[in-house]
C-alpha cells in the first residue's frame, strides 16, 4: 500500500470505529471500491487491527481519567464496617467489573470463529447486508427506546446484554459501537451513556485483538505506512470521540442508520455492476 492509501485508511478507522457504522466494514469497502489492496489477506488484517490499536489508544488516552477511576475503585471492596462486600464499591469500581463481565460473550466468541469469520465472511457482500440490517435495527431501537438509566446506575444484567449485542460485531459491517450502542439503548440507557459505555467497553476488546495479532505480526509487516496508518487513526479518533459524544446527544443515531442504508446500497450496486 501506499502513504495515501495508509492515510485515506487510518482517517477511514479513526472516524467509523466510534461512529456506529462499522470501521471493519468501511475497510474492507474502501478497499473493494476503490482497489486498495496489501500483499496478502493477512497482511491486511495485520493492518486493520493496528488501525484498531491507534483507536484504542485514542480511547484510553480520552477517557484516561475514567479507566484510572475504575482501576483505583475497582477492588475497594471493604465497607466501614470492616466487611467485604461488591456492594461497597463506587460506580465507577462496578462499572470496571461490568465491563469485565461484558467482555466475555465476544472474547469467546472471537476465540472460537476467528478463522471462519477471516476466511468467509470478510466480504462486501456480508458488509452490505450487515450495513443495512444494523442501520435498520439502530433506527427502530433508538426512536421507541426510553431514556431511564444513566452510567452511573447501569446495572450487570444490562452489561452482559450490552456484551451479547457485541457478538454481533463479529461480523464486519454489524459495528461493535452500534451493536453496544443499540443492545444500550434496548434497555432504556440514554445516548450519551450508551456512547460512553459502548466506548469504555471497546477499550479491552481493541487491545486483546492487537495482542492476539502481534503472532502474526513480522519485522517487514512494520514500515513507514503501517506507522503512519496507526498514527491518524489515532489522531482522527481523538476528534471523532468529541464529535459523536456531542452528536448523539442532540439528535441520535438516526443519521447514522440512514448511511449505513445508503452505503449498503452502494456496495450492492457496485457488486452488480462488476
Amino acid at each position: 500500500m501506499t502513504i495515501f492509501q495508509t492515510i485515506i485508511l487510518g482517517i477511514v478507522q479513526g472516524i467509523t470505529e466510534f461512529f456506529p457504522i462499522s470501521s471493519s466494514g468501511h475497510l474492507i469497502a474502501i478497499r473493494y471500491l476503490f482497489n486498495f489492496g496489501a500483499e496478502s489477506a493477512r497482511a491486511e488484517l495485520v493492518f486493520d487491527i493496528a488501525l484498531h490499536f491507534g483507536t484504542f489508544m485514542a480511547i484510553f488516552i480520552f477517557f484516561f481519567k475514567d479507566f484510572w477511576k475504575m482501576i483505583t475503585e475497582g477492588f475497594r471492596f471493604k465497607g466501614k464496617d470492616g466487611k467485604y462486600s461488591f456492594k461497597n464499591l463506587k460506580h465507577e469500581g462496578k462499572i470496571m467489573w461490568y465491563i469485565i463481565a461484558a467482555c466475555i460473550p465476544a472474547g469467546v466468541v472471537g476465540i472460537l470463529f476467528e478463522d471462519i469469520i477471516e476466511k468467509y465472511i470478510r466480504t462486501p457482500l456480508v458488509v452490505a447486508i450487515a450495513m443495512a440490517v444494523m442501520g435498520i435495527i439502530m433506527y427502530i431501537v433508538d426512536k421507541r427506546s426510553k431514556s431511564e438509566t444513566d452510567i452511573k446506575e447501569i446495572t450487570l444484567k444490562q452489561s452482559i446484554g450490552v456484551g451479547i449485542g457485541q457478538m454481533l460485531a463479529m461480523i464486519p459491517g454489524f459495528s461493535r459501537s452500534g451493536t453496544t450502542m443499540t443492545a444500550a439503548r434496548a434497555m432504556k440507557i440514554d445516548r450519551k451513556s450508551a456512547a460512553k459505555f459502548s466506548f469504555l467497553l471497546g477499550a479491552p476488546v481493541m487491545f486483546g485483538a492487537a495482542l492476539l495479532a502481534i503472532k502474526d505480526l513480522t519485522l517487514d509487516m512494520i514500515n513507514v505506512e503501517f506507522v503512519v496508518g496507526v498514527l491518524v487513526s489515532f489522531i482522527v479518533g481523538l476528534i471523532s470521540i468529541k464529535a459523536l459524544m456531542k452528536i448523539v446527544e442532540k439528535i441520535g443515531f438516526g443519521v447514522f442508520a440512514v448511511y449505513r442504508v445508503l452505503l449498503a446500497l452502494v456496495i450492492i450496486i457496485t457488486i452488480w455492476i462488476r
